[in-house]
């Protein structure tokens, strides 16, 4: 396992959390997010985008509908010398969805199943990788893990006192979060 990975949740660390979000015309990038990539990429980090996307599970929209906005995502990442290696998503909800995603999985946040695929998909390093997000389920997926570095950043959710316990520091941003770790 050789790999160090920055792990990003997607809402709330990379977007602004509009809530059900799959229509590129409503993405708007949380300012710092590619500079911050950027510092990390150039410290040798590879980046995965690690999402619960219960919208697919509620019938919000569609696989496909999520497929070509993380394609879209993909491409603006690109165009600013940023490549994303893989985002992994979970579509599940254990009460509020539509059979076939109405499930208690191994995948969805806090759970670390998206995680361990990622790990086993490229040969991760998950002591010297880092997990960034913004709510505490993001923190115990990666405890969950064994992810080496767990960070919150406060551009997604108001945090309360137990879910900041659980990180190893919180920031306002990717790129402040950068700024310490590189």
């Amino acid at each position: 396992m050789t790999n160090k990975i920055l792990f990003l949740d997607r809402d709330g660390v990379v977007n602004v959390d509009h809530g059900y979000l799959y229509e590129p015309e409503k993405f708007e990038f949380i300012d710092g997010v590619f500079a911050g990539c950027k510092k990390f990429q150039q410290a040798g980090f590879q980046i995965i985008v690690i999402t619960n996307q219960s919208g697919i599970g509620r019938g919000y929209y569609t696989e496909q509908d999520f497929a070509n906005l993380s394609s879209w995502m993909i491409e603006q990442f690109a165009k600013n010398g940023i490549k994303i290696l893989d985002v992994f998503y979970c579509p599940h909800h254990p009460e509020k969805a539509n059979p076939p995603y109405l499930q208690h999985c191994d995948c969805r946040k806090p759970a670390p199943g998206m995680l361990l695929n990622a790990q086993q998909q490229h040969q991760v390093n998950m002591a010297k990788s880092i997990m960034v997000g913004d709510k505490g389920s993001d923190m115990k997926a990666a405890v969950n893990a064994g992810v080496g570095r767990k960070f919150l950043v406060t551009s997604g959710q108001d945090l309360a006192e137990s879910d900041r316990a659980l990180a190893d520091k919180v920031f306002s941003n990717l790129e402040q979060l950068a700024d310490f770790v590189c």
